[in-house]
């Protein structure tokens, strides 16, 4: 088919070296720039990401799989925010807590055998004290078993495309065949972060649960980095024996979100000052350049047969581009990639074009545009009044 090409020039400077997702910087080999030298020193992997565009700001072996502990709970978030997103689950349905989630060892809310708590509760003992047992007792209530809700895991993980993660249970404690690495980690958390919602959980620094009963239980976030660290609200801490000190921190700042995963850390002392450097160096050096705010035309497009003629195409949200601070401007060109017309009828999220964003040659990110609303075939009175007026009139 035919593409019309809009295009237009921005004057802005983009970090040259930095990596994007599906052009990653290799695994093993930092980005290149001598202010990264220290960072994750002492991690066994890492990863700093831009939320908004996926860019990968520092990476450190990060495509090597390791344990990943209590951060297995980000997945067990991320799908019972999507099944909230859906209403296939409220916030107040109750769920029931089986032998089994109940059996759960380690970092837990200490729920009893058929003990009843809101989901919203649940979610609470899982995003802030790490609980095993509330994330085996909402991952039998979605997915009807623990093993079922583990395949929507690992389901969610091939969609997400990631290629690093393997699970085998909700909550991370040690087992076989259970994997993921920084890079996907940060993918998926990326991906939680989209329900923003998530951030009132997990950036929590204290909470109760059972408040009003005999025996009320005191929720502590096991991150600090939401109390002590400015713009911190999330996401998932991690320890076992064997993955050592683990973290995934979100934090945002100027309308710049960031996430930095680190994974084998020696104590918790050592893996928040990490993270807290990979943030100060992000947030020192970088800010986001907006291409288009949410709800400003992008481009247009013919309806063919359709109620209306024309579709205008709306940001639906705000698009950027993740720049250096006080870098030279460099020519950055986008351009509003939409075919000659679109057969009616068009359905509300249907794919209708994309912006694609470029330096030089080098594609740097594209953005898929979709159609805002409905639009309804027309009626053959309508067409032909269309048709007629355009035999007389200049359109």
């Amino acid at each position: 088919m035919k593409k019309r090409l809009l295009i237009c020039t921005l004057a802005f400077c983009l970090f040259a070296g930095m990596a994007t997702p599906g052009n990653a910087a290799p695994a093993g080999s930092p980005t290149q720039d001598p202010a990264t030298a220290g960072l994750g020193a002492n991690a066994a992997s890492a990863v700093l990401m831009d939320a908004d565009t996926g860019t990968v700001i520092f990476e450190k072996d990060s495509h090597k799989k390791l344990p990943p502990a209590s951060i297995t709970k980000v997945m067990t978030m991320l799908l019972t925010a999507e099944a909230l997103d859906k209403g296939t689950l409220k916030l107040t349905d109750k769920v029931k807590t089986s032998e089994n989630a109940a059996s759960m060892g380690g970092s837990q809310i200490f729920l009893e055998p058929g003990e009843e708590m809101t989901v919203e509760d649940m979610l609470k003992g899982i995003a802030m004290a790490s609980g095993n047992d509330a994330s085996v007792a909402i991952a039998e209530h979605i997915g009807g078993t623990e093993a079922g809700f583990v395949k929507m895991m690992n389901d969610k993980a091939k969609e997400l495309g990631l290629k690093d993660t393997h699970f085998s249970n909700p909550n991370g404690l040690p087992t076989a065949d259970h994997y993921s690495s920084a890079y996907d980690i940060a993918i998926m958390s990326r991906e939680l972060l989209k329900h923003e919602y998530m951030t009132k959980y997990t950036g929590a620094y204290q909470d109760y649960l059972r408040k009003d009963s005999e025996k009320p239980f005191w929720l502590v976030n096991t991150n600090k980095l939401v109390r002590f660290y400015s713009g911190a609200d999330g996401l998932k801490t991690g320890y076992t024996s064997e993955a050592k000190f683990c973290l995934t921190a979100t934090a945002k700042r100027d309308g710049l979100r960031l996430i930095a995963v680190v994974l084998g850390e020696p104590n918790t002392k050592t893996r928040n000052a990490e993270v807290s450097a990979m943030f100060d160096y992000a947030f020192s050096q970088f800010a986001m350049q907006p291409l288009f705010k949410s709800g400003e035309v992008i481009g247009r497009v013919k309806v063919a047969k359709g109620q209306q003629a024309v579709l205008e195409i709306p940001a639906d949200k705000s698009y950027n581009i993740l720049v250096r601070k006080g870098a030279s401007p460099e020519g950055i060109t986008h351009k509003v990639v939409v075919p000659d017309s679109i057969k009616a009828p068009i359905k509300a999220g249907q794919p209708v074009g994309k912006l694609v964003v470029y330096q030089g040659d080098k594609v740097l990110k594209e953005f898929e545009l979709t159609a805002p609303a409905d639009i309804q075939k027309a009626g053959w009175w309508k067409l032909f009044k269309r048709t007629t007026s355009r035999l007389f009139f200049v359109d």
